[in-house]
């Protein structure tokens, strides 16, 4: 009876959950295979412990932190990979969730799709009340923005995600009991297999009458299906495969003390480093490793504690191994991904280097989180076979590491993991890093994106891109040039503007790109033409004032920054910067309008508008 009133509880807790869960984990991903597995599989334990968890005041709470931890591992994709078949207005919805930070995501959800308190929340989230609070501002903010909805429309957007699980198939209730039994059972036998192990250890044998000893077969308990014969590969990775104190050291100066070595499960999320979206990138791996280490003090005295990595100076690795060379190679994309499209906030993507001589194929890429405080982070991502590694190099300040002490180190990381089963190639010689140009972003991978972009002066919130669009007016042109880019014999023209949700900026505020392609002379006589109007714009307009900032020109490629004051009234003037680039046949004009002290140095929008111009390469030709 007892048993019975049990499995009757639980049935209806799985009939009044799971579609609520599947929503939410649907949305965390966007992967709806994995979302669907992982309430399964969440369920499946859930009856495990029935006995504890029916007594729960609030059993979902219970379950729904396990469901949300085995979709983010489940899914191999990048997490904005959808089903065929899903209609506009999902797929703007997870585009946009797509935008949010993994923690943003994730209060956001819990905020609009449970009925959690702030307290709660904090606790589920694993960060502070306060920090739920902003991050949670910051969300809807961003959420609003690019999905061109009110505040108030989150949640029917999110609700609107449950038309594309309407398909979705549940087992019945009795199949996910047979699994959670069978679990139990697994884990009885695998005590008594300890148990066992500590007779074998201590010199007792165990055989059956015939003197064989007996096997346990693995079942895959979860999906309630036989394991395929013979074993699972073994995880190839170990603590001597990683970074010593000594190879940092070697590599970066100063003594370096080794802090933490895990798996990296401890962590509700498994964000540990910057522009991290989650706990692996491969998480159908046969393992991963990650480990930490601090600088020490001149005195030598080593700190107490757990590692840090968001205080001093510190170094990180974490190391992949997947099922074949194959699947590394996706890993090891999945690594890039992360990082060249970094949606941490105020974090800025400042350089890129191939790196030449180092494994299978090698990447660094420089950040400065401007926090507060700020914090300047130099990423290695490396490939040998079908094992990856990221090394993250973080130190206060402004000051960029070295590049080629970060380049040693990403090398001394694959000389140790080449070694492995299923490894590729070893560090040949010195490691060579050759700067190259941001790799491709985004949807719109030819215009400026939001790592691109530096800080505004008095403002702590991140900035915010709009979706490209078509051009139909150039808001980008100022009063002096007026340049267009809807005319004739302008192609693949596209605009985006940046904002800062949330700062309290003037309407004004607002930083916009227009790019177009046109053919070769007539490329280079656009910039001319806006050259020559902004040369005359004082003369022709006496309430400006124009500054030239920067101009170097070649065949292939110019630049132009001007800094323009325009006499707003008598006793009012607004500066604002204002760039034109070319490379090759794509041209592309950049425009700050500042909101009173909220605006960008003069040396740091030059550099952006640099950055514009590498960004161009990946405009398509002239039509």
């Amino acid at each position: 009876m007892r048993s019975s009133h049990h499995q009757d509880t639980f049935d209806a807790f799985y009939r009044e959950t799971r579609d609520g869960l599947l929503l939410q984990t649907y949305a965390l991903t966007g992967d709806l295979s994995a979302a669907q597995k992982a309430v399964r599989d969440a369920m499946v334990v859930a009856w495990h412990h029935w006995r504890k968890v029916s007594v729960l005041p609030d059993p979902e709470s219970w379950v729904r932190p396990l469901a949300w931890s085995r979709a983010q591992r489940r899914h191999t994709a990048r997490w904005w990979v959808r089903q065929k078949g899903i209609d506009p207005e999902a797929t703007a919805t997870l585009e946009t969730l797509g935008r949010l930070t993994s923690t943003q995501r994730r209060v956001l959800l819990l905020n609009e799709l449970t009925p959690l308190p702030l307290e709660e929340m904090a606790r589920e989230a694993g960060i502070p009340r306060a920090s739920v609070e902003r991050e949670l501002q910051t969300a809807t903010a961003q959420f609003s923005l690019h999905r061109e909805v009110t505040s108030t429309s989150v949640r029917t957007c999110l609700a609107h995600l449950t038309e594309s699980l309407a398909l979705v198939r549940w087992p019945r209730t009795t199949i996910l009991v047979r699994a959670g039994s069978a679990r139990r059972r697994s884990h009885t036998v695998v005590g008594i297999a300890a148990t066992v192990a500590a007779l074998v250890v201590a010199g007792t044998v165990v055989t059956d009458t015939a003197g064989a000893r007996p096997e346990l077969s693995s079942k895959g308990v979860l999906d309630n299906e036989r394991a395929p014969r013979g074993e699972a590969p073994p995880d190839p990775l170990t603590a001597a495969a990683l970074l010593v104190g000594d190879d940092v050291g070697t590599a970066l100066t100063g003594t370096w003390a080794e802090r933490e070595t895990s798996r990296n499960t401890e962590s509700p999320d498994g964000l540990v480093f910057p522009c991290q979206r989650a706990r692996y990138a491969d998480p159908d791996g046969l393992g991963a490793l990650l480990r930490t280490f601090s600088l020490l003090p001149k005195n030598g005295r080593q700190p107490t504690g757990p590692a840090r990595l968001d205080r001093g100076t510190t170094v990180g690795q974490q190391a992949e191994a997947s099922a074949d060379t194959t699947t590394g190679e996706a890993t090891y994309d999945t690594l890039t991904s992360w990082y060249t499209r970094c949606m941490s906030g105020r974090t800025q993507l400042l350089q890129t280097h191939a790196v030449a001589g180092v494994g299978d194929e090698a990447l660094l890429l420089s950040f400065r989180s401007w926090g507060p405080p700020v914090r300047t982070v130099t990423v290695g991502i490396a490939r040998t076979g079908a094992v990856t590694t990221t090394t993250v190099h973080q130190r206060p300040g402004e000051r960029v590491p070295s590049v080629e002490g970060n380049a040693r180190m990403l090398a001394s990381a694959v000389t140790r993991l080449c070694e492995l089963p299923d490894a590729g190639a070893c560090t040949t010689g010195a490691p060579r890093a050759t700067a190259v140009p941001p790799l491709p972003s985004g949807d719109a991978p030819a215009l400026l994106y939001e790592a691109d972009l530096p800080p505004v002066a008095t403002v702590t919130r991140p900035w915010a891109g709009s979706e490209p669009a078509a051009v139909t007016t150039n808001i980008a042109a100022t009063r002096c040039d007026r340049t267009s880019f809807s005319g004739k014999g302008v192609s693949n023209a596209a605009t985006r503007t940046f904002l800062v949700p949330g700062a309290g900026l003037p309407p004004e505020f607002g930083l916009t790109e227009t790019v177009g392609a046109l053919r070769p002379k007539r490329a280079r006589s656009f910039v001319a033409a806006v050259r020559d109007k902004l040369a005359g714009c004082e003369r022709n307009d006496l309430g400006t004032e124009v500054e030239e900032l920067a101009n170097r020109s070649s065949r292939n490629a110019d630049l132009t920054v001007w800094a323009l004051t325009v006499e707003i009234s008598d006793d009012r003037a607004v500066r604002f910067l204002m760039g034109i680039v070319r490379s090759g046949t794509a041209v592309a004009q950049v425009t700050l309008v500042p909101g009173g002290r909220a605006t960008v140095a003069d040396g740091a929008f030059v550099a952006l508008v640099g950055r514009a111009q590498q960004r161009l390469g990946e405009l398509a030709p002239p039509r």
